[in-house]
């Protein structure tokens, strides 16, 4: 399904996925909890960017999501065989160029956060909705880009893999799904709207690193 072999650049380009991801989740859960008057199971990720320390998540979303892009030359290097590869990557490299997008573009003061704003549920100005626009790509092409590589793994006979990635597509869906629901603020749902959108992205990011991790164990370089 892999090439059997691989050079040291494309090992190094793998390596940003996980490097990327592990980077994005441990940033925005760190600034979650330390973070004055913000609730990570209520507001989005996109909110930490938003305030005096926004700089940091708008780094993050940037330096992370060029990593991830960096990935998807890395993942098309290291599967010239592989049947759709190359719209396989280039959705890989959508997911990171949303990021950065999200990060370039940030949000506008919505969901209840900064809680000394008045509760808007929309964007309001063009650089919010602008990160809107880019943050879709991220929660739309990470699924995809699963439900792709389901058939794909499915195809070489890969149980486990084709299961895991066929979960995780469906995992992003769902929770990207009830986190809008609750940043609508729904009752029932608004509550944990942030948890949602966490575990949305977690589960993402999770894929990536570990199929990276996949690739770089199956193949010699």
């Amino acid at each position: 399904m892999f090439n059997k072999e691989i050079n040291l650049k494309t090992k190094r380009l793998l390596l940003c996925g996980p490097i990327g991801c592990i980077v994005f989740i441990a940033l925005f859960l760190i600034q979650g909890v330390i973070r004055e008057s913000y609730f990570p199971f209520r507001f989005p990720i996109s909110s930490l960017s938003i305030g005096e320390f926004g700089w940091i998540q708008i780094t993050n979303f940037i330096i992370s999501g060029l990593l991830i892009f960096l990935f998807a030359f890395g993942l098309r290097q290291a599967a010239t065989s592989l049947k759709g590869i190359i719209w396989i990557s280039r959705l890989i490299g959508v997911v990171g160029l949303g990021l950065v997008g999200a990060g370039i573009c940030s949000t506008d003061p919505v969901y209840g956060y900064p809680i000394t704003e008045p509760l808007r549920l929309a964007q309001f100005t063009l650089h919010g909705h602008l990160h809107d626009f880019f943050s879709l790509f991220v929660f739309i092409c990470s699924p995809i880009t699963c439900f792709k590589f389901y058939n794909r793994f499915k195809d070489y006979g890969n149980a486990s893999w084709a299961t895991y990635s066929l979960i995780s597509g469906i995992g992003i869906l769902v929770m990207f799904i009830l986190a809008a629901i609750g940043f609508k603020q729904t009752p029932g749902f608004v509550n944990y709207a942030g948890i949602f959108q966490r575990l949305s992205i977690i589960i993402g990011c999770a894929w990536i690193a570990l199929l990276a991790i996949h690739i770089i164990k199956t193949t010699k370089s």
